[in-house]
């Protein structure tokens, strides 16, 4: 009998599991069970993003799961309270360190567009909410995009409504190496922000606000096709919103920040795999040919 391909969230795993092992250590303390590793965890954490479930829910499907549980060595289920202590434990620094390698697996081209979108920190009813006078503030989260490849290069996550031009500069200075075009619209602004850019060597295409004649002027010679490119930031945003939700499920603002960036990682790692099925990627980073994003 011929065995069967491997699935896409077969290979989402073994991809996740790969990137665990390369960022992150066995253990978060030398005086670990030992009973799981870090590495597991990871992989279940952002399999819980990805299918869009609760820790139970995830749980109760990884026992007719077989090969999935093969791919991280998984020998027996974790208790959704084993999950949830290490999605604590787990802070925003590491799950940054696995950000960063996961846009190498895209073929990125330093075009990139800045844009925030917000996101319900409830999944309670809209209905209920407004008969009940009820008000939950959203998150802010601002989002670094490659317009090439549709990676997430980077993310801010506010509960407040700081404006944009505040935000911006802080994702600038954290990621001059992966930005040569910054793509903004209007909200963005700012002198500040024109000049830190030019200081990194990376060129603003930010629209001006139309004050004078001038700065319409400006706004026309504006190169339209490269300041089209940045509607690629609003398909990610569409993206995580409806394959991940579009909200938040835990209760605590860190939670929801760290719910937030594991999203950012599942879709770049999503993403890599779908490219590389249409046969366009170019890997470079850690992973070197096409055996081991489909190994046998």
């Amino acid at each position: 009998m011929q065995a069967l391909p491997k699935s896409q969230l077969l290979r989402f795993v073994e991809q996740a599991y790969h990137l665990a092992r390369r960022a992150v250590a066995r253990y978060s303390s030398k005086f670990s069970k030992r009973r799981y590793i870090l590495h597991q965890h990871i992989v279940l954490l952002c399999l819980k993003v990805r299918k869009n479930t609760t820790y139970r829910m995830l749980l109760d499907e990884l026992i007719e799961m077989p090969r999935i549980r093969s791919a991280i060595g998984l020998t027996e289920l974790p208790s959704p309270s084993t999950l949830c202590k290490a999605f604590n434990r787990l802070d925003m620094a590491v799950w940054r360190v696995l950000l960063n390698p996961s846009v190498t697996l895209l073929p990125t081209n330093g075009v990139v567009g800045i844009d925030a979108s917000g996101f319900d920190r409830s999944h309670v009813s809209k209905h209920y909410t407004k008969r009940t006078k009820l008000t939950i503030q959203q998150l802010k989260v601002t989002l670094l995009v490659d317009t090439r490849a549709n990676a997430i290069i980077d993310l801010h996550v506010t509960t407040t409504r700081k404006h944009d031009s505040k935000i911006a500069p802080s994702l600038i200075k954290r990621n001059t190496n992966d930005v040569a075009i910054l793509l903004g619209d209007k909200g963005y602004d700012d002198q500040k922000i024109r000049a830190l850019a030019h200081e990194e060597d990376v060129r603003p295409v930010i629209k001006h606000r139309e004050f004078s004649s001038l700065h319409r002027a400006w706004n026309a010679r504006l190169d339209t096709d490269l300041y089209g490119q940045r509607s690629q930031n609003e398909t990610v945003n569409s993206r995580l919103k409806r394959k991940y939700g579009a909200f938040v499920r835990s209760r605590r603002w860190w939670k929801q920040f760290r719910e937030l960036i594991i999203g950012c990682l599942t879709h770049n790692i999503d993403k890599a795999l779908r490219t590389f099925d249409r046969g366009n990627v170019v890997i470079s980073g850690f992973i070197a040919d096409r055996e081991f994003m489909n190994p046998p």
